[in-house]
C-alpha cells in the first residue's frame, strides 16, 4: 500500500475507535427521528429511553425530521411515557418531507396516551434545539444519532450565529460534537429511503459533516426481524411501543416475523459501540444527486457496519430492549 494510503487509513481508523470502544460514561446524545414513515423509529425511541434508564444514554433532545402534523407530539408521549416529558423537541419549520406513519398508529398514540406538546406549532425549530443543546454542552461531548431524513442536520451545517452560540453552524458541530451515527445509505452501494426522500440535505451532510460519521446501512436492519415478543408479552399493558407494533405488524404480511429494525442498529451501537455486535468498514460514502451512494474504500472520516454478531442474537438484544418498561421515579 503507497504510504500516503497507509497514513489515510491509519489516521481513519483512529479516529473511528471511539465507535468500537464503550465508555462507562453516559453518552450525551440527540436523537433526530422521522418518527413515522416506517415504525421501527418506535423500537429505537424505547432503545434509547432503555439505555438512559441504565445509565448508559443522556438524552439531550429529540427531535423530528418530517413535518407530519402529529409528529411533534408522538415524541411528546413516548418522552413523557419514560418518565421524560421535559426532554427538549424540536420540528422542522422551514422546507421538510411531509410523511406520516403509513399503518396510521399515530392518532393511537396521540388519544390514548399523556402527552405535553400538543402540535408541531408548539415545539421550537429543530435548528434551533441543536445549537441551544449543542452550545451548552462539553467540546466534542455529543453523538447525534439519526434515523432519518438528514433535512435537519443540512440546516444546522448551513445555521448562522444567534443567541445560543457565536459560531456558524458548522464550526458548532466541529467544536461541540463527538461523532454522527446515522441510519442512512445501501453499502458498498444503492440508494436508501433516508437519503434519496432528501437528496440534496444527505448529499450536504455526508460531503461536509466535519466529525466521524458511522452508518448503518439498509442491509443491516433488514435482516433482524423484531417486536414479536413485545406484542405477545401479556405482562405489557398500556405500552406506546407495543401499541405501534401490535397495529402494524397484521398490516403486512412480510412483517409476520417480526418488523426489520434498521434505526434500533442505529441507536444500540450510538451507546452500546459497535464491538461485539459488528465490525467497521473505513472508507468514505459518496451520495448522488438522485440520493443514490456509493462507496470509496480510499475515502476518510466514515465506516459502515459489517455483521460481526449473529442476527439472531442481535435481534434478542434489540426485542430484550424493546420490552423495556419506564423507571418510576420516587
Amino acid at each position: 500500500m503507497p504510504r500516503k494510503f497507509f497514513l489515510l487509513a491509519f489516521l481513519t481508523a483512529l479516529a473511528l475507535t471511539g465507535f468500537a470502544q464503550n465508555s462507562s460514561r453516559p453518552v450525551p446524545l440527540i436523537f433526530d427521528t422521522d418518527m413515522g414513515p416506517d415504525y421501527d423509529d418506535a423500537g429505537a425511541i424505547t432503545l434509547l429511553h432503555a439505555l438512559a434508564d441504565s445509565g448508559q444514554a443522556r438524552i439531550l433532545a429529540t427531535v423530528a425530521s418530517t413535518s407530519y402534523p402529529r409528529v411533534a407530539a408522538v415524541l411528546s408521549v413516548f418522552n413523557t411515557y419514560f418518565g421524560r416529558p421535559n426532554v427538549p423537541i424540536g420540528v422542522p419549520k422551514g422546507a421538510a418531507v411531509d410523511e406520516a406513519d403509513r399503518q396510521h398508529w399515530s392518532d393511537t398514540l396521540v388519544a390514548r396516551y399523556p402527552h405535553a406538546l400538543r402540535s408541531n406549532d408548539a415545539a421550537p425549530d429543530a435548528v434551533t434545539v441543536y445549537r441551544q443543546v449543542l452550545s451548552a454542552q462539553p467540546d466534542g461531548s455529543v453523538t447525534i444519532v439519526t434515523v432519518g431524513f438528514l433535512t435537519n442536520l443540512a440546516n444546522l451545517l448551513a445555521s448562522g450565529p444567534d443567541r445560543f452560540s457565536p459560531l456558524s453552524g458548522t464550526d458548532l458541530v466541529r467544536k461541540k460534537v463527538r461523532n454522527l451515527v446515522s441510519m442512512a445509505g445501501t453499502f458498498p452501494s444503492g440508494r436508501e429511503f433516508n437519503v434519496h426522500k432528501d437528496a440534496l440535505a444527505a448529499k450536504t451532510v455526508f460531503d461536509t459533516w466535519p466529525t466521524p460519521v458511522l452508518l448503518s446501512g439498509f442491509e443491516i436492519g433488514e435482516k433482524i426481524k423484531c417486536g414479536l415478543p413485545l406484542v405477545r408479552n401479556a405482562a405489557i399493558r398500556n405500552n406506546p411501543a407495543k401499541d405501534v407494533f401490535r397495529i402494524s405488524i397484521p398490516l403486512d404480511q412480510q412483517d409476520k416475523d417480526g418488523r426489520m429494525s434498521w434505526d434500533q442498529t442505529a441507536v444500540l451501537v450510538a451507546i452500546k459501540g459497535t464491538a461485539p455486535f459488528y465490525d467497521l468498514k473505513p472508507g468514505r460514502m459518496v451520495t448522488a444527486a438522485n440520493g443514490s451512494n456509493t462507496w470509496h474504500e480510499r475515502g476518510r472520516g466514515h465506516a459502515y457496519l459489517i455483521e460481526k454478531m449473529p442476527v439472531p442474537e442481535v435481534t434478542a438484544v434489540i426485542d430484550r430492549l424493546m420490552m423495556h418498561q419506564p423507571v418510576r421515579k420516587k
